[in-house]
């Protein structure tokens, strides 16, 4: 089929493009290189975060379709695209199972013994929070649920609020999209209100949003014992990240929670058959091997066998500058197997 009327603009990164070139014309770019010049005569985009989707990079373009190879769309102003026609794309859920793994990885990392007596306090719970729930029961522990736009919706019943979380928890991990207007808005729901009302020094693990948190007030917890170690994944102000919240973090990592491959592979999946719909093409699949199920239930020892944070730790640690370098080439890991014996 001859489709390479078609020209699409992608960010480099983003990974199994390979068979999209054989029915288009693809430029991959950098990040930085993806300019309203170079988006002027492309049909489509496609993006990760680092590429601000506005007005002022599409007003005058050809472009009718930006599909980002991510589940946020906070990088998307979704308002221009609707008025300049540009159908927009997203990839949620794609790498849920690789961020959950990141979670349990983590908390293993920091107790390494059973988690039967722990209560983990789930913050957002949609695609990523879902699967930690669901490992986290399957682990035994007590899993405390906050989501107030599914309690809004659903009923309250089997949700908590973040008082109740912060109260409670031994651990507490955020899965939440960032908002800053409406009704559940989440930019800094973890503030100082929040850290101050902690009363187990849990553990928190950030990998959903950086300004999803305070970052000076995580740093006062954790400078006057309030909060017990942070797992930082996601960091306000990236690429220049904290460093005071670098220096007090125990798990500390460059924005690669959901990298894995079959995440990635899930993600580019969903854009190209996003882009295919929307151009009226035969389904473009990524250039990969097939992409595995998500595994059910795993034990707290396949979490750490499947995935060390340490390593990437000591990296961001060594030369925090070279936060974006560490992500852009990083070793895409695998996800955790199905379990089947403990």
């Amino acid at each position: 089929m001859e489709n390479r009327y078609l020209k699409v603009v992608a960010d480099r990164n983003v990974p199994y493009l390979g068979n999209l070139a054989r029915v288009a014309d693809l430029e991959a770019l950098d990040a930085d290189e993806i300019t309203p010049a170079k988006v002027r005569d492309a049909d489509a985009l496609i993006v990760r975060t680092r590429t601000r989707c506005d007005e002022a990079l599409l007003r005058g373009s050809k472009v009718r379709f930006v599909g980002t190879a991510t589940i946020g769309t906070d990088h998307i102003d979704r308002e221009a695209c609707e008025a300049l026609g540009v159908t927009v794309a997203n990839a949620p859920g794609s790498n849920a199972p690789a961020v959950a793994q990141y979670v349990f990885s983590s908390i293993m990392r920091l107790i390494n013994r059973p988690l039967g007596s722990y209560t983990i306090g789930i913050v957002g719970v949609g695609n990523v929070g879902s699967i930690v729930e669901r490992w986290a029961k399957a682990m035994d522990m007590q899993v405390l649920l906050c989501d107030p736009p599914r309690a809004a919706a659903e009923g309250a019943e089997g949700f908590v609020s973040l008082e109740d979380i912060a109260r409670r928890a031994d651990i507490i991990t955020f899965h939440t999209p960032l908002t800053v207007d409406g009704e559940f808005p989440t930019y800094h729901m973890a503030g100082e209100e929040f850290f101050r009302s902690l009363r187990r020094a849990p553990i928190i693990i950030n990998s959903a949003r950086g300004p999803v948190t305070d970052t000076a007030a995580w740093v006062r917890a954790l400078r006057e014992g309030i909060a017990g170690p942070a797992v930082v994944d996601c960091w306000e102000g990236e690429p220049a990240i904290d460093p005071d919240l670098l220096r007090a973090a125990s798990i500390a990592t460059p924005h690669i929670a959901g990298y894995s491959a079959p995440g990635k592979a899930r993600a580019t999946a969903m854009v190209l058959e996003a882009l295919s719909r929307c151009f009226g093409l035969d389904k473009i699949e990524p250039d990969t091997d097939p992409i595995p199920s998500v595994a059910a239930s795993i034990t707290p020892a396949e979490a750490l066998r499947c995935y060390d944070p340490i390593a990437d730790t000591e990296a961001l640690r060594a030369c925090p500058a070279d936060f974006e370098r560490l992500r852009n080439t990083y070793a895409l890991r695998p996800e955790p197997r199905e379990c089947q014996s403990n």
